[in-house]
């Protein structure tokens, strides 16, 4: 009963593979202001995580997002056949030739692909040297680790042994653990088999702001006004991050081997 109060209207009884879900979270996402709020920071930063030359840019996932509003020329891509998208693509077949591209964006993406290596491989074949990979996605922490077991849709597996997992749903089937065990717990592994990538910079953070805006599926909190203040609090806890953050922020840039 409780989580059914909670839950936003438009948001109950959606099948999350269903495109028709996708665009009802389009629509959540703009009509929420303390949601919409922290996406325009995600999007400030990955401006300015850009690399600084020409060539497009590439989102995937992008189905329910309004980076475009934020690159111009952005080429929005998802997996499903969505309104108002450029590309319907497969992270794991990126359709651009080798050295083509400036930059791989993507939010909450990386945890859905059931074969993360074929995905590196793919974005290191299509982006110039110098190009970047820049990603928002969960993290592990205790306390994140507390919420996304117990209280999210998707599983959360710090402990799992493989990158891999099933596929199932495009957006159903994930491990929101995966980022973390890719550029954390095995990052010496990635560096071995992808020596080509750097990792740039990670940056954990945000322990309740998401939580406060009641996501895609819940409802506000609190009102967008607050938004600042949460945000100003969150960074105040900059020592505890290692123990709160359920978000990372990952920058890959391709290198040149010599």
């Amino acid at each position: 009963m409780f989580k059914l109060v909670l839950t936003h209207p438009l948001a109950r009884n959606l099948d999350l593979d269903d495109p028709k879900a996708t665009v009802v979270r389009r629509q959540i996402l703009r009509e929420k202001v303390f949601l919409r709020k922290l996406y325009q920071e995600w999007y400030r930063w990955i401006v300015e995580a850009l690399p600084r030359q020409s060539g497009p840019v590439l989102e995937l996932g992008a189905g329910a997002g309004f980076l475009q509003d934020h690159i111009p020329d952005l080429i929005t891509s998802d997996l499903l056949h969505l309104p108002d998208i450029s590309l319907v693509l497969d992270a794991h077949c990126i359709p651009f030739r080798d050295g083509t591209l400036r930059a791989v964006v993507m939010i909450d993406v990386l945890h859905h692909l059931p074969r993360p290596r074929i995905f590196f491989a793919e974005a290191l074949r299509c982006l110039k040297p110098g190009g970047a990979v820049i990603m928002i996605e969960p993290w592990v922490t205790p306390w994140s680790t507390l919420i996304y077991s117990r209280l999210h849709h998707e599983p959360f597996q710090p402990r799992a042994k493989e990158w891999e997992f099933p596929s199932s749903g495009p957006l159903s089937g994930a491990n929101g653990a995966l980022p973390w065990i890719i550029f954390k717990r095995d990052l010496d592994q990635f560096q071995r088999e992808f020596p080509e990538w750097r990792l740039k910079s990670i940056d954990a953070g945000m322990p309740f702001s998401y939580l406060l805006s009641g996501g895609m599926a819940l409802r506000s909190l609190v009102p967008g006004s607050l938004f600042g203040p949460a945000r100003r609090l969150e960074k105040a806890l900059g020592p505890w991050m290692n123990h709160l953050a359920m978000f990372g922020r990952v920058v890959l840039e391709k290198t040149e081997l010599l």
